[in-house]
């Protein structure tokens, strides 16, 4: 490989990093239109594994936000991500395969406000699909395949230490 392939392999590797981590803060932040802004004009997202819809990257927002309305605090912690370009032929790059694992604490409220501890903690793996177009990187698919969810048992009181 010369140095200008492997600056731009390096800068399309940043590039992809970067989108997965605008995907979880949007996704944190509620920030629906800029969840949209990620995918192309025909990307998809796919939350069927973790009991929601498969649809349009509009049509995922909607479901989103209203699923997530009842939990204010969340944090979607993506990590061990691998990039693969595209090879197939006439592929000169121009797409990408990212898989990831994520873990995600969300935390409802209460009658006494936001909780101590998380109300909903669940796990698994992306498979982001990715495209290069005029504008950047952007999502063709998103698919979630979550692998663990934990509900904890709230009336488990803590052990009293004195």
């Amino acid at each position: 490989m010369t140095q200008r392939v492997e600056l731009a392999t390096v800068r399309d590797r940043l590039a992809l990093d970067g989108l997965v981590t605008e995907y979880a803060i949007a996704v944190e932040d509620g920030d629906w239109e800029a969840f949209r802004g990620l995918f192309t004009a025909e990307g998809r997202a796919d939350y069927r594994s973790a009991g929601g819809i498969e649809g349009s990257a509009g049509a995922v927002a909607g479901w989103l936000a209203e699923s997530f309305a009842m939990y204010p605090v969340q944090q979607h912690l993506i990590v061990n991500r691998r990039v693969r370009f595209g090879i197939l032929e006439q592929d000169r790059g121009d797409t990408a395969q990212v898989r990831a694992d994520y873990m995600n604490p969300m935390v409802g409220t209460g009658p006494e406000g936001v909780s101590a501890a998380p109300d909903l903690l669940c796990g698994g793996r992306y498979a982001f699909s990715m495209v290069r177009t005029d504008d950047g990187w952007r999502l063709s698919e998103v698919v979630v395949r979550e692998k663990w969810r934990r509900v904890p048992d709230r009336r488990a009181a803590a052990p009293v230490i004195n």
